[in-house]
């Protein structure tokens, strides 16, 4: 039976460079595992009352119950001012509730970060690590990825190029396999 990886992309743009990443990495998934990307479209912005008062939208629950069968993560951020888009840190509050049933408790994760620009979405990288440990999910330490220039990284199809940059993508997905494997729940 396979592991189910899950890949979180945190962008909702049609043309998300995000989105563009997460469908290489699904195709990177070595023997014994599948990568199945997450949408975070349909979430509702998280409120406690759907909760408290037995009004859960019907996207929590079917988002929450996605979540709950994965193995791990690997999250795919942009950078929005410095930090993690609006649309990935609802899902992560989201799937942390109601209080005591997280979804992501325990379960092993990575980051890949990525920009247009030269820094690669350092900030965000950095802001969604610091959820992920109080979630307690635990984040692959090396190699850390920031992919700076992402907009000059796939051709006109909107795929990945060959070379360099797809050549470490692939590095990391098998060393995020490898710490997977010692850190699995």
């Amino acid at each position: 039976m396979s592991k189910i990886i899950g890949i979180i992309a945190g962008s909702l743009r049609k043309e998300s460079f995000s989105k563009k990443l997460a469908k290489a990495i699904v195709a990177m998934a070595p023997e014994g595992f599948d990568f199945k990307i997450i949408s975070l479209a349909d979430l509702p912005v998280y409120n406690q009352d759907f909760d408290d008062h037995n009004e859960v939208p019907p996207a929590y629950t079917t988002f929450r119950k996605e979540v709950k069968e994965l193995g791990g993560f690997i999250f795919i951020t942009p950078e929005y001012n410095r930090s993690v888009p609006a649309v990935l840190k609802n899902a992560l509050d989201v799937g942390s509730r109601p209080y005591g049933k997280s979804v992501w408790d325990g379960k092993p994760g990575a980051i890949f970060s990525n920009s247009p620009g030269a820094v690669g979405g350092f900030g965000a990288n950095h802001h969604l690590r610091q959820s992920l440990v109080f979630l307690n999910i635990p984040v692959m330490q090396q190699p850390e990825v920031y992919l700076a220039k992402v907009n000059e990284l796939f051709n006109e199809s909107g795929t990945i190029k060959e070379g360099p940059t797809k050549d470490f993508i692939k590095k990391a997905v098998d060393a995020y396999i490898a710490w997977f494997n010692q850190n699995e729940k």
